[in-house]
């Protein structure tokens, strides 16, 4: 079955104790049933610009970010077609600031409610929706037919990738060093890295804290949703590429730390691991992501 992957952005919106909802309409993989609105990133869409318009889009309201809740994944096969699709979604906390709520027409929503929990609770939502609201996770009927997928595209690349500020007891800081022949060599930066088809997002940094530093890790919580668009990254594949990369940026504890060593398992991407004292991360060359994160200047 062929692999795909997809990044959306959503947002959790309540207003005197209800939560906005749309429900998908007759075009969508799964007509009648309810979710938090939103959609998939347009190519160098930064999220919580995709998560405004995708509001205003499906119910006519303006709305702020306020904040970033969860990252969640999940894979929908279309048995049809041979093809599985990973979708990442980022969910945030949205507040609306204006418009007038009204249904969307000719579109994958067809309805838009504010709805009690207990409204929701009778309606057929999708599992990250009832999730996101602690109500009851139902199965899914198979996807309706759709269209086949469009041609994936030999010059642009969408990447969903998991990173962390890693900390121990003692206060220190977990940095890598990216390797030569990738973008930004020689310098420190957060573990992490793209996540698995299939894989959670906090799954996938645990998992590459243990492959390109040796560390057993435990997620405290979601910090931040970082945008990277560069139109001809230059990497291992030898040629310029458009690059759109979202990362989510947890903060990471390894309760109890050991030498920071880089396993095989890295893939060659990471030269070096190494634990920091705070004094001395400002004055490493940071990515401007390990940069943001440690509330250090890049250099």
């Amino acid at each position: 079955m062929e692999e795909r992957r997809r990044i959306g952005a959503y947002g959790l919106c309540r207003e005197d104790g209800r939560v906005l909802l749309v429900r998908g309409s007759a075009a969508a993989d799964f007509p009648g049933v309810w979710q938090l609105p939103g959609g998939g990133l347009r190519h160098a869409e930064h999220p919580e610009a995709a998560v405004v318009r995708e509001l205003a889009e499906e119910t006519g309201l303006a709305v702020e970010v306020t904040g970033v809740r969860a990252a969640v994944s999940d894979v929908t096969r279309y048995l049809d077609l041979g093809v599985a699709l990973h979708t990442d979604r980022v969910i945030f906390d949205v507040t609306p600031v204006g418009g007038t709520l009204r249904d969307e027409t000719d579109a994958t929503t067809d309805l838009a409610r504010w709805c009690t929990l207990d409204e929701a609770a009778e309606l057929p939502l999708l599992p990250f929706t009832a999730e996101l609201l602690g109500l009851p996770v139902d199965p899914l009927p198979e996807p309706t037919t759709r269209g086949a997928f469009a041609p994936l595209s030999t010059d642009r690349r969408q990447r969903f990738a998991a990173y962390g500020l890693v900390t121990d007891p003692a206060g220190r800081v977990l940095l890598t060093m990216i390797a030569d022949g990738y973008p930004g060599a020689g310098k420190w930066h957060l573990p992490g890295g793209g996540t698995d088809h299939g894989e959670q997002p906090a799954a996938g940094l645990l998992r590459e804290l243990v492959e390109e530093a040796g560390q057993l890790g435990r997620v405290v919580d979601l910090m931040a949703v970082d945008n990277l668009h560069n139109p001809a990254a230059l990497g291992p594949e030898g040629r310029p590429l458009d690059w759109h990369s979202v990362r989510v940026i947890y903060r990471v504890r390894v309760d109890v730390p050991t030498e920071a060593v880089v396993t095989e398992l890295a893939g060659g991407s990471t030269a070096r691991a190494a634990w920091f004292a705070q004094e001395q991360v400002g004055g490493l060359r940071l990515t401007d992501v390990a940069a943001r994160a440690t509330g250090r200047p890049g250099r």
